[in-house]
């Protein structure tokens, strides 16, 4: 069996004869009958039944059509990938995420994307999970880089960072002074959190409810900056991943621990549309954030010791 005699079979599937396949390929209708009766003498089978002048698709022969489909379509699919790779890579690419993302993720991925496609128009849209999910349902988005889980089965996901969660306080916090932090210490104190409805904020929560600590939400927010900028003044403390408060802990302008005996931590994916065949420029970037995904790593992994 060759790709010529798949090619032949779907000619006859799709015109309904003999005689017009070959016309459709541009062979006589004798090479076709050879080519059917050598394939039949192969499988042991008959592929179409000739009842007068009409033709009828065996059971065989619908089973080596669906392989031509699938054959075929691969051959396309490797054709115009290998195209694309000998093309410059044009044209916008839209990339969405939440604001911990685009502030200390997506610099480092951008420029690297630049410097390997000049050509490419990136655009970058902030937003929650919720508005990063429409956006990508709607067309309006090719990529996204969100807190996972989501639970949406016409999205595919892909993890790709682990980031650990950790208490900051302002240094001079009374919690600051001590050597173990535990749940009963976090009960009645003034928090300042991620937004209702966020992954972060479903993790969080989740915590203080096995642990039973009834905490005094005093301001909730999607922006990690606004929430440093409050625990530094003492408005309240709170639970943020570690590479958004390394370079306040460094600095001295923030105190970071890990609560005793928790370990608290978010992944982070891609996620885009399922589809058969990923758009060159989304797994372009995709690719470029592999290259430079140790570097990434290195910055969400807290330390031992701060």
């Amino acid at each position: 069996m060759d790709l010529r005699q798949l090619e032949i079979i779907r000619a006859i599937a799709d015109t309904g004869s003999f005689t017009a396949a070959g016309e459709k390929l541009h062979v006589s209708q004798s090479a076709i009958s050879r080519q059917i009766l050598l394939l039949e003498a192969e499988l042991g089978e008959p592929v179409f039944h000739r009842i007068g002048r009409r033709i009828k698709i065996t059971p065989a022969g619908e089973s080596l059509l669906q392989l031509s489909h699938r054959v075929f379509q691969d051959v396309q699919d490797t054709v115009a990938q290998v195209t694309e790779k000998q093309e410059s890579l044009r044209g916008t690419m839209r990339l969405v995420g939440g604001m911990t993302v685009c502030l200390y993720v997506f610099p480092s991925l951008l420029a690297e994307v630049r410097r390997t496609h000049p050509q490419l128009d990136l655009k970058i849209t902030v937003g929650s999970g919720e508005r990063s999910i429409a956006l990508l349902r709607s067309g309006s988005g090719d990529l996204g880089l969100v807190t996972l889980p989501v639970d949406a089965a016409d999205l595919e996901a892909v993890p790709v960072l682990e980031e650990e969660l950790l208490l900051v306080t302002y240094p001079s916090h009374p919690l600051a002074n001590k050597r173990d932090i535990t749940p009963a210490d976090l009960t009645r104190q003034p928090f300042i959190l991620f937004e209702t409805g966020s992954i972060t904020r479903r993790l969080v929560e989740d915590f203080f409810t096995r642990e039973h600590i009834a905490p005094e939400i005093v301001m909730e927010t999607e922006n990690v900056e606004i929430i440093k900028a409050m625990v530094r003044h003492g408005v309240g403390i709170s639970i943020i991943p570690w590479q958004a408060a390394m370079a306040d802990v460094r600095a001295r302008q923030l105190f970071c621990s890990r609560i005793s005996g928790h370990a608290l931590r978010r992944q982070t994916g891609w996620l885009y549309p399922k589809m058969r065949r990923l758009p060159r420029a989304v797994s372009e970037v995709m690719r470029v954030f592999e290259q430079i995904r140790p570097q990434l790593e290195s910055a969400v992994r807290a330390p031992k010791n701060y």
